[in-house]
This record gives structure tokens, C-alpha cells and sequence, in this order.
């Protein structure tokens, strides 16, 4: 089994996982403001929903950030979002901080062996490393329930009209994801599943910065993807950039229900990176391909 087929598998396991999934007791709101999440990578982006969901009453960072400032720990507890376990730099920042919890799918990794708790994520998979799917569904959907009551009945619904939609999508030009207070993070997701699956070049933003940044280095054919329900703002902001010359995909989940929004885009952001790998007979994810890119990432991150 190659690598997108492994992807793909992944991505079909969810239907069936998200069905039994089992939610974490949400902290009460005192805890919540004692609470920081902490990831990298796609872990990050986890952290970044918990911090919306939340409504910004835990905090997200970057342990980077956090090892170089330590006063931001003081009297918190930090919750270490990683699959792996073995990120060093959330390893030396769980052996600085004296509360902390380890969400991960290898409790017993140094990161497991570093904090005084662990929840751990299981999840069936295709026992190939690929890029992050089923795993990363497990570890956002782990963080916003520590932070918010929710039920995810019908998500498999979603799952099926992600599919759909995300098949009539072609990508071309520079790509350009935006997203709200509660998108964004998926679109910083969506963005590295581009880079890691095909190797395209992607920007993620949130809508109103795009309008002031990005937007002024975008080229005529480039694409926009925008992750938001429909309203007069976004129907507005659709026709103003395809008249600037973007192309621009606005699809939105028939749902007023930010939780089963958030699942939607995140299928949505997995299928049209499969898809698009498919249509051009890519065997092999990008990253895997990439090896001195690879080599230097594992050379810093481990």
C-alpha cells in the first residue's frame, strides 16, 4: 500500500471512528482559565479549536513560545497536544512545568513519561505513516470536548457530503485559505495537508486580514477557498473577487452547528488534497518524496 492509498484509507475510517467516538468531561470554566494547550503541526491547530471553542478562555501556544517566556506557566496547567509523543520541544517544556497532561496515541512515549497525566487517543488506522487524518480528528474532537459540551450525531452525514462536493473541485494558481474565528484553525490544517500531500503552494489567513494582506499578492486564476456559512457578506465578497480576477470556492455544510462545521471542513480539506493526488496518479504523498525536507524537519522537531 503506497502512501495516498494509505491516506485514503484513513480518511474513510472516519465515517465509521467519529460514530463511537467517546468525549472528554469539559473543564468548568475556573479550570479553563488555568489551562493552556500546547502543539505542533497539525497538533497545534487541535490547540488553536480548543482555544475558540472556548472563547478564548484557555490559551493556545506554540512550545517554543512558552520555553522562551516561562511566566506564561505560572499557576497554569498545560495540556500537550501530540500523536506522537516525541516533539522535543513539548518533551523540555513538560519536564519545566509541574501540571500538564499528555493527549496522545503513544502514552508511553517521552512526552507520556514527562507529564502527570496522559488522555489517550485510539483510533484505528492503515499502519502506515502518511499524512494526518484520522489522527488529527481524534486529537481536535478530544480538545474542544475539555472545553465544550457537544453530541456528534449525523456527523457521518457531513462526511458523505464533503465527498461529494469536495470531487468537482479543481485547484490551480497559488491557493489561498480563509477562514473565521472558529475555521481558521481548519484552514491552517487544509493548508498543510496541501503541502504535505501534493507540495502546493498555499496561504491560509483569517477573512478580513486577507482582505488587507494576502490578497494584494494574489495573480489572476489564483484560488480562493473560503470556510464560512453562507451570508450578504460572504455572497458580497464572492462576486467582488472573482471580478478581481480569483477564482473562488464558497461551499458551506447545511448545518448551523459549528461543531459538525468544523468536521465538515476538515473532510472537505482531506478529500480535495486525495482527490486532486488521484487525478494526477501521485502514488506517494509529497513529504514522503521530499526526503532532504523531511531529513531537516525530523533533524529539528525530534
Amino acid at each position: 500500500m503506497n502512501t495516498i492509498e494509505a491516506f485514503e484509507k484513513d480518511i474513510i475510517l472516519q465515517k465509521n471512528f467519529i460514530t463511537k467516538f467517546k468525549l472528554q468531561k469539559p473543564l468548568s470554566n475556573r479550570l479553563k482559565t488555568k489551562v493552556i494547550f500546547c502543539g505542533t503541526g497539525d497538533s497545534f491547530v487541535a490547540a488553536l479549536l480548543a482555544e475558540a471553542f472556548s472563547n478564548f478562555l484557555v490559551r493556545a501556544f506554540d512550545p517554543l513560545d512558552i520555553i522562551k517566556n516561562k511566566n506564561i506557566t505560572l499557576n497554569k496547567k498545560i495540556f500537550f497536544v501530540s500523536i506522537s509523543g516525541n516533539i522535543a520541544s513539548n518533551i523540555k517544556l513538560a519536564r519545566m512545568v509541574k501540571q500538564s497532561v499528555a493527549i496522545t496515541a503513544n502514552p508511553n512515549s517521552k512526552l507520556g513519561m514527562s507529564t502527570s497525566q496522559t488522555i489517550s487517543l485510539s483510533y484505528p488506522s492503515s499502519g502506515i505513516f502518511t499524512a494526518g487524518s484520522i489522527g488529527f480528528l481524534a486529537s481536535a474532537l478530544t480538545c474542544i470536548s475539555l472545553v465544550t459540551k457537544f453530541s456528534l450525531k449525523k456527523i457521518e452525514i457531513l462526511f458523505l457530503d464533503a465527498q461529494k462536493e469536495s470531487k468537482k473541485i479543481k485547484l490551480s494558481g497559488k491557493i489561498f485559505v480563509l477562514g473565521n474565528m472558529y475555521t481558521f484553525p481548519i484552514s491552517m490544517y487544509f493548508a498543510a495537508k496541501l503541502y504535505e500531500v501534493l507540495g502546493i503552494n498555499a496561504q491560509y489567513e483569517r477573512i478580513e486580514q486577507f482582505l488587507h494582506t494576502g490578497l494584494f499578492s494574489a495573480k489572476s486564476g489564483d484560488t480562493v477557498i473560503i470556510f464560512d456559512v453562507n451570508s450578504n457578506y460572504n455572497t458580497k465578497l464572492k462576486k467582488t473577487l472573482i471580478k478581481a480576477g480569483l477564482r473562488v470556492i464558497h461551499t458551506a455544510p447545511n448545518t448551523r452547528n459549528k461543531i459538525k462545521q468544523i468536521c465538515y471542513y476538515i473532510f472537505f480539506s482531506q478529500f480535495i488534497s486525495l482527490f486532486h493526488a488521484k487525478r494526477v496518479n501521485q502514488k506517494q504523498c509529497y513529504f514522503v518524496n521530499a526526503k532532504k525536507l523531511r531529513d531537516a524537519s525530523s533533524e529539528m522537531i525530534y
